[in-house]
């Protein structure tokens, strides 16, 4: 194995590795770094990046990195894991989903070393750690106000991606295109297999997102053959692929009463919430238009009318099935033990 060369650090097999990555400066003359943890095996082995924060305010991810690192029966013993905990340093700091510059990071790559400042933290996280990768994944949460359930989104015509994201083993998988800008887009030009998890809501951590996501990476590794094979024989949880998916509209401003939750299956005619007055009185009804299972939805009793209230996957296989599925893979992980966080 060759050293490993991040910015002005080298990393030898073997070794651990946290160093601060030279992003830019505040105001103040203050340094801001991107912080890396290294993780390298003696033996080679495929290269992984972990990435989370890439929007400042999605906090999960961060928590699962930090969780991950620090387990004591955490180790590798091919490759190398590269894991960055906050990508927009900047976004956390200030608890927002942007950079400063009001730029979504999400949207930059792959960036430019003389362009705005969101962009030039794009090019030094794709050129300094991405491109040494084989493999990533990348960390997000629901946006402010809004939940999404345990999902992985992935480019589904790419056979080992597609396989990548069954293992992960979380009960949804959507068939996601790559978009313009995007982290994603960039890796897979680099040829980097990616995967991105969303769960839970921005600014929040939620326990069943947190462990989701921890087991899914550790699943990746172990498939990988990057740490030894797990000797739980717990059953393999086969994911469901969506067809499809869609957001489901406020017809009508006012306070909201839901009537469903995350992981609920939903029939079409089904009312999944009442948009009412201060006062009491109900000024209409969310409708389905479509049946399936509810994978996100927004959490503020606040609406106006065309803001978008509940996403909807939609499947072939049977949506009761799923439902049953998804309230299994809670109760496996939620267990009533917290020994393992």
């Amino acid at each position: 194995m060759e050293v490993l060369r991040i910015g002005e650090f080298e990393i030898k097999p073997g070794e651990q590795r946290k160093i601060e990555l030279p992003v830019a400066k505040l105001y103040t003359d203050a340094n801001v770094s991107l912080p890396v943890h290294i993780i390298r095996a003696k033996k080679p082995g495929p290269t992984i990046f972990l990435s989370a924060a890439v929007h400042g305010d999605e906090l999960n991810g961060i928590e699962i990195i930090r969780r991950l690192i620090n387990q004591k029966k955490f180790k590798i013993t091919k490759g190398t894991v590269i894991a960055v905990p906050m990508v927009n340093v900047y976004g956390v700091v200030n608890q927002s989903r942007y950079m400063p510059d009001r730029r979504d990071l999400n949207r930059c790559f792959p960036g430019s070393a003389k362009g705005s400042l969101a962009g030039r933290v794009a090019h030094i996280f794709l050129n300094e750690i991405v491109k040494h990768c084989d493999y990533g994944i990348d960390l997000h949460t629901g946006a402010i106000h809004r939940s999404n359930l345990p999902q992985i989104r992935a480019d589904m015509s790419d056979a080992e991606t597609k396989e990548l994201a069954e293992v992960f083993g979380v009960p949804v998988i959507l068939n996601s295109n790559l978009v313009d800008g995007s982290l994603r887009e960039s890796a897979v030009k680099n040829e980097t297999k990616i995967l991105l998890y969303e769960a839970g809501e921005a600014l929040r951590f939620d326990e069943f997102s947190i462990r989701a996501g921890m087991k899914g990476i550790l699943n990746i590794l172990q498939h990988l053959g990057m740490t030894r094979k797990s000797t739980s024989r717990r059953k393999k949880l086969v994911p469901f692929i969506a067809n499809g998916s869609q957001w489901v509209r406020a017809n009508a401003s006012g306070i909201v009463h839901n009537i469903v939750n995350l992981g609920d299956q939903i029939t079409k005619g089904q009312v999944l919430a009442e948009i009412g007055s201060p006062y009491g009185s109900i000024f209409d009804s969310v409708i389905a238009s479509r049946s399936g299972i509810l994978i996100g939805k927004q959490n503020i009793p606040l609406v106006q009318e065309g803001e978008a209230m509940f996403h909807i996957a939609y499947f072939s296989e049977d949506d009761e099935a799923i439902a049953e599925h998804i309230e299994n893979v809670q109760e496996q992980l939620l267990p009533d033990n917290n020994s393992d966080t």
